[in-house]
């Protein structure tokens, strides 16, 4: 039997562009998240507007001792998706298990895009389904699992979030503009855009966390020539 979850709607009264650069700083790893023992980056492409990365995730899960006994294992695998449009201001999240992959099926979706109602504020929806099939006998107890784990991460993803919004704050960082076509610039640079921010290829591996969906790489840039000074409140 499939059993699904989905979270209420949450609103963060900030710009996209800002929850999208506090969102990146809890890669590779977390420390708010202990469970999380951190993530590789396996796949990667960006165009200027939409990035795609793909992340393999390590999850120390708490789960009984009998269990991790039976299963051998103290870590599991999951495979993370996420998908940014820049121009349309969405996130995509898609993740799904790789670990005990024909016993359990495990698939959450989660989207960060701008609230409807108002363009400066960030709404975020989460759902996941999950089928255990046969896990020893334990399959009652995966389920548990499971649902304790959604309940703490819905918690927990939003204290996350908010800390590393007043840690972008404390590095000055308060305003990020929303994407524009002027900021792409050819590969080859013979295009040079109005605010003259730098083309990063995605097949450099110098970018921090080996990501280059990083807002805060030209972040500080960006400030200095869209408002001629270090940053403004939103």
């Amino acid at each position: 039997m499939v059993q699904k979850y989905q979270s209420p709607l949450r609103i963060y009264k900030y710009p996209f562009e800002l929850v999208m650069a506090a969102y990146e700083r809890r890669f590779p790893t977390c420390e708010m998240i202990p469970v999380f023992v951190g993530s590789d980056t396996i796949s990667e492409t960006d165009d200027g507007v939409v990035h795609v990365i793909e992340r393999k995730c390590r999850i120390n899960v708490e789960a009984p001792y009998l269990l991790k006994k039976i299963t051998g294992v103290d870590i599991v695998y999951f495979i993370q998706k996420n998908t940014l449009d820049r121009r349309n201001r969405i996130l995509s999240i898609e993740a799904w298990n790789e670990s005990f992959a024909n016993r359990i099926t495990i698939h959450e979706l989660c989207t960060y895009r701008v609230y409807p109602e108002n363009p400066e504020w960030t709404c975020f929806e989460q759902s996941a389904s999950l089928e255990v099939n046969h896990f020893w006998g334990f399959e009652g107890v995966v389920e548990k699992l499971a649902v304790k784990h959604y309940s703490q991460n819905i918690k927990k993803g939003k204290e996350i979030i908010e800390h590393y919004m007043n840690v972008l704050k404390e590095e000055g960082i308060t305003h990020i503009p929303p994407f524009n076509e002027k900021h792409l610039k050819s590969k080859d640079n013979t295009n040079i855009d109005d605010l003259n921010v730098p083309y990063i290829d995605s097949s450099d591996n110098n970018h921090k966390n080996g990501s280059i969906n990083n807002y805060n790489y030209n972040n500080q840039q960006m400030i200095n020539n869209e408002n001629g000074k270090t940053g403004k409140e939103s």
